[in-house]
């Protein structure tokens, strides 16, 4: 066991679960583990509400939309409660407009439902296949993210005013600047008195674009997850 690690941070879909599935049993003894030695924190890229319910309720502080959003977990009412929730206005008409010349460029003028996916916390989705694109359709679409990251370059020029990551299986989403996952763990850290050196966080998405990158290229512990079923063995030095 790390004795100078104070604080354990996690990603969620494929550090921990599945993309969009319960935490399993298996890894939730992980956690149940973790949690006798160490503070334990979820950092997410979705709402903390919706982290928190697909971790089915596990006794855990979750920091959502890179930050923008931090709840608290609460051992009276075994409930979330959202202390911070901060919503940054965005310019509809700019962005929409924006995506849809990228469409035009790189011919994904076709798609199912909405062009872009607004998010109320000033967040974005850029999907390629569109808002209603059949699951099975997104899987099979860029599974290896060869075919986005060919132009991620250009989508981060064309949206200054984001942080620009590869997301999901066939979108790009964007989070308002500064807003991304190192800089929710350096606020939580500088809030608790925390110094980077105690924490260890465990991610999967750590590639160009992926929304760990900042993490694993900054000057926290960083802990490579590429399959969540390997987490266990991951984080063995710390159990």
């Amino acid at each position: 066991m790390r004795k100078e690690i104070k604080l354990v941070a996690f990603d969620l879909d494929g550090t921990l679960t599945q993309h969009k599935t319960p935490l399993g049993e298996e890894n939730r003894a992980v956690l149940n583990e973790l949690s006798k030695h160490y503070h334990l924190l979820m950092v997410g890229a979705g709402g903390a509400m919706r982290i928190f319910n697909q971790l089915g309720g596990y006794p855990i502080d979750v920091i959502g939309n890179y930050g923008l959003q931090q709840g608290v977990y609460n051992p009276e009412t075994k409930e979330l409660d959202i202390v911070a929730d901060i919503i940054v206005p965005c310019d509809r008409e700019s962005v929409s407009e924006r995506i849809t010349a990228l469409r035009e460029k790189y011919g994904f003028t076709e798609y199912a439902g909405e062009n872009v996916e607004f998010h109320a916390s000033g967040c974005v989705t850029f999907p390629l296949l569109g808002t209603k694109a059949k699951q099975e359709d997104k899987l099979a679409f860029d599974p290896d993210r060869s075919r986005r990251r060919a132009f991620y370059q250009e989508v981060v020029h064309t949206f200054p005013e984001f942080v620009t990551f590869v997301g999901g299986s066939s979108s790009f989403d964007f989070a308002p600047k500064p807003y991304n996952k190192y800089h929710a763990l350096d606020e939580y850290c500088k809030a608790h008195g925390i110094a980077h050196s105690e924490v260890a966080y465990a991610g999967d998405d750590y590639g160009p674009g992926g929304n760990d990158e900042s993490v694993y290229l900054g000057d926290f512990n960083f802990y490579k997850v590429d399959d969540y079923r390997t987490l266990r063995t991951v984080l063995a030095d710390l159990l």
